[in-house]
Order: C-alpha cells, then sequence, then structure tokens
C-alpha cells in the first residue's frame, strides 16, 4: 500500500512538472512571439524621425532653431514632395539631400504623416502685427510691382491649401526669408511661382512678411 501512494505521488508531481513546464514554455514563446511583431506604424514613425529629423526640427516638429523649418501641422502632401525633391535633387540642400537619401519611400510618407499630426507651437511678430507693411504685403499683395497677396494661395490665416500649398502660419521667420532669398537667386528652384513672386520683393519687403507669417495664426 504504502509503495502503491508513492507511486502514486511521484505521477502527481511528474504531471505537475509537466504542467508548469508547459506553462513556462508557452509563456517565453507568446514572449518572443510579441518581440517579433513589426513596430506599429506610429513607433516607426518615432524611431526615424529621431534618428533623422529630430535634431534639426524637433521631435514633435516645432524646431528651436530658426533657421530650420518647423513641420508640425504641415500638409503631409507638401512634405512628401519637398522629401522627395531634396531625394532626386530638385530641390538643391546638401544636408537636407543627405537625409533623404537615407528614408525610404515608406520612410516619407510615414515620416509627412507623423509631422502633420503634430501641433505646431505659434509665434509672434517682432514688429509687423495689424496694419503693418507685412500684413499689406501679406494681406493685399504691392501692386505697384504686380506682387500677388501672399492669402490668396496660403490663405488669409496662413493654413495653406492641401497638395497645393503649404502652410505658413506660425513658421520662423529666419527661415521663410532665407527662402525667399534662395527663390530669387534660383538656389531653390522647385516653385516655379516663387520664383517670380521673389524677385519682384526688395530685402525689406521679404523681411516684414516673413516677420508678420510668423505671428499669424
Amino acid at each position: 500500500m504504502e509503495f502503491r501512494h508513492l507511486m502514486q505521488l511521484s505521477s502527481v508531481s511528474a504531471n505537475l512538472a509537466g504542467l508548469m513546464f508547459g506553462a513556462v514554455f508557452s509563456l517565453s514563446a507568446q514572449a518572443a512571439a510579441a518581440d517579433a511583431k513589426p513596430a506599429a506604424p506610429e513607433d516607426k514613425a518615432l524611431q526615424t524621425v529621431n534618428t533623422v529629423c529630430a535634431a534639426c526640427h524637433g521631435a514633435d516638429g516645432n524646431s528651436a532653431i530658426t533657421v530650420n523649418p518647423k513641420l508640425a501641422g504641415q500638409h503631409p502632401e507638401y512634405l512628401i514632395k519637398q522629401l522627395t525633391e531634396f531625394k532626386s535633387g530638385k530641390r538643391a540642400n546638401a544636408v537636407m539631400s543627405g537625409m533623404a537619401a537615407t528614408l525610404s519611400d515608406e520612410d516619407v510618407k510615414t515620416v509627412a504623416a507623423y509631422f502633420a499630426s503634430q501641433r505646431i507651437k505659434l509665434g509672434q511678430a517682432k514688429t509687423n502685427g495689424k496694419g503693418s507693411l507685412g500684413e499689406k504685403i501679406y494681406r493685399g499683395g504691392i501692386a505697384a510691382t504686380n506682387v500677388p497677396a501672399c492669402a490668396s494661395c496660403h490663405g488669409a490665416n496662413g493654413a495653406g491649401i492641401p497638395k497645393q500649398f503649404p502652410r505658413l502660419a506660425g513658421q520662423h521667420a529666419d527661415y521663410t526669408l532665407a527662402q525667399l532669398k534662395t527663390f530669387r537667386t534660383g538656389e531653390r528652384a522647385n516653385a516655379p511661382m516663387m520664383m517670380v513672386i521673389s524677385t519682384k520683393l526688395t530685402d525689406a519687403e521679404m523681411a516684414a512678411v516673413s516677420d508678420y507669417i510668423q505671428g499669424l495664426r
């Protein structure tokens, strides 16, 4: 009887050990499967942003360096266009061409969607507020030199028009001014309309409208 009882206990122990091993193996397999799952789109986007974009444009697309553009809240179609043209060389910029070259077409779309989903931190104009030269150019253009109103393409509040014209509201004045100047010299040649308009603006007019745009909301 004692021997039979010991055998039964041994059998029960073996079964329990088997169940415990099975449970541990199952949990390990589940953990391995979880690790093997592809990263969620938002995780992949943030990883790419932190690796390629954040140093110049900020992790949330609100660059602290005023010569680098804010990307937060920008239309994804515009961002895709610019990154694609940096890659192809249509838009010349040694730094951005190198950065864009590391991105696949999928990366470009993912990064564009990520920045478009971020909230832009609006700024303030330094001197070109209501009634200023900057406001007059933005809202009414300059009739004497056939400069059209910026608002006609970029909207009264600077929100732009998706797929056609970028958002401008809140953009750093230093960046906007630099782009107007590169349009004028032909260094930036991927927007023919802006190249023509910029040749009709003086440095003072460019600076004024860029400052107004910085405070636009």
